[in-house]
């Protein structure tokens, strides 16, 4: 090559700009790391926030036309695997029903004894509460009436209280004994306006702790003051709930054979005692009209009905004229509905209980666990041949107690309850997605790492 040649070649070479390939792989690997961390935290965050506001919180069910607000499932399902706990975000609300039991998800392997479920007031989304031991719903945990806290027997030996778990806020209040040296406290019955709880202390009567004292006290939520209604000794066995009047002045319970009514400063005003293989109706015993509902059992059958006494005399008032209910062990009244219809609870017979409960200690023993294979919501209505069925329950749902509000309502809704895996597990899914791709984003996206890659792919100068 000539010489004149070469220097031409070195002016063509200082005339051509020079390249920026550090400098541009720099801000490519910048931009490029921006948009990578962008599309990964998009990600995250749908794969978090889908699967709680979808999955986790349940297929509202197809309520039928010009049904609208708390209204009765027609039917329930079990508690899923992971379900959210009643205290989880998103909120569920007032509920509809509670229901406890034997059956899947409320005992077994993956579960503590005494899980109760909790269902929506307006739509089938499900949630849980874990009490730890066995604790029947509408006997010892009871939903308010508006449906918005669960009553719950909590604590210890030593310090026993009952837990009131709110299902709007998520908070959990404890109301301790009134009761000195009360080993148990639990629920017995709501106040119709939802400000005083009916509360059933036991304590014992001698060191040995072979006898014991119940105690029922009316305990106002606000101020924590307690009414002492009653204290009596073990063997007259408490009848549960407690029922109020519709006003909430006057209480009827019962005590073996015997039902008392007292005022709610603690006054009793009368008592009388219960015709054989008869009791209190349950929470709704009091009539419109003032008389009390007992359950009365048809000698030598599977066969219940309801009739009217006067709570001054207990003097019979005869059969209501509603249809009887047969093949249960027993009936328990939720309420009235506005047409005049009584809502019970019907329990089912296991195979292997007892065909025969005689004398009214053995009246508490007709809703046992261990004596019922599942529960029915029954409506019964005037002039009506035979019981409507408004709610069934999987077999060994044992027990189910429905919030006041939704039996005013006086509406049934198509159900449709959730399956598949509950909120829990789909956060702890969230979770574990967001830890693995944050920890991948910061695999790939260390500057040192993006710059070098970059610098692969960028063309030499």
């Amino acid at each position: 090559m000539s010489v004149r040649l070469r220097e031409a070649l070195r002016e063509a070479a200082a005339e051509v700009p020079a390249y920026p390939v550090h400098e541009r792989a720099v801000r490519t690997a910048r931009r490029t790391r921006r948009r990578t961390a962008a599309a990964v935290a998009a990600v995250l965050v749908l794969v978090a926030l889908v699967p709680v506001a979808v999955r986790g919180g349940g297929r509202p069910s197809i309520a039928p036309a010009g049904v609208d607000g708390p209204a009765l499932p027609d039917r329930i399902g079990l508690p899923a695997f992971g379900s959210l706990r009643a205290t989880d975000r998103p909120r569920l609300g007032p509920a509809a029903l509670i229901f406890s039991g034997q059956a899947r998800g409320l005992t077994g392997l993956l579960d503590e004894d005494g899980t109760i479920g909790i269902v929506g007031a307006d739509a089938d989304r499900y949630r849980t509460w874990t009490v730890g031991f066995e604790a029947p719903v509408g006997e010892e945990v009871l939903l308010s009436p508006d449906g918005r806290r669960v009553a719950v027997p909590a604590g210890s030996s030593e310090h026993p209280r009952v837990d009131l778990v709110d299902l709007v806020d998520g908070t959990v209040g404890h109301l301790a004994s009134t009761v000195p040296g009360s080993v148990t406290s639990e629920p017995a019955g709501w106040a119709p306006d939802g400000t005083a709880l009916v509360v059933r202390d036991t304590t014992p009567a001698n060191p040995e702790g072979s006898a014991y004292v119940n105690t029922l006290s009316l305990v106002r939520l606000d101020t924590g003051r307690a009414v002492r209604l009653l204290e009596t000794d073990q063997l007259p066995i408490f009848g549960t709930p407690v029922a109020f009047t519709a006003d909430g002045s006057r209480l009827a319970f019962q005590v073996g054979d015997k039902v008392l009514v007292t005022g709610t400063d603690g006054r009793q005003i009368t008592s009388f005692a219960l015709p054989p293989e008869s009791g209190l109706a349950g929470k709704g015993a009091w009539l419109p009209d003032g008389t009390l509902a007992l359950v009365s059992h048809d000698p030598d059958t599977t066969r219940w009905r309801l009739r009217r006494v006067d709570p001054a005399t207990g003097r019979d008032l005869g059969v209501l004229a509603l249809p009887a209910v047969d093949g249960v062990t027993t009936i328990r009244l939720l309420g009235w509905w506005p047409d005049g219809s009584a809502l019970v609870v019907g329990y089912r017979p296991d195979p292997h209980a007892p065909a025969r409960f005689d004398g009214p200690v053995d009246m508490d023993q007709r809703t046992v666990y261990p004596n019922v294979r599942t529960v029915r919501v029954l409506g019964l209505t005037p002039g009506a041949a035979v019981p409507d069925t408004l709610l069934t329950a999987p077999d060994q749902v044992l027990a189910i107690d429905v919030a006041d509000a939704v039996v005013r309502a006086g509406r049934v809704r198509a159900a449709d309850p959730p399956s598949g895996p509950g909120g829990r597990v789909w956060w702890a899914a969230g979770a574990a997605a967001l830890v693995l791709g944050g920890l991948l984003a910061r695999r790939l996206l260390r500057p040192g790492r993006a710059l070098r890659l970059t610098r692969e792919r960028a063309p030499r100068g």
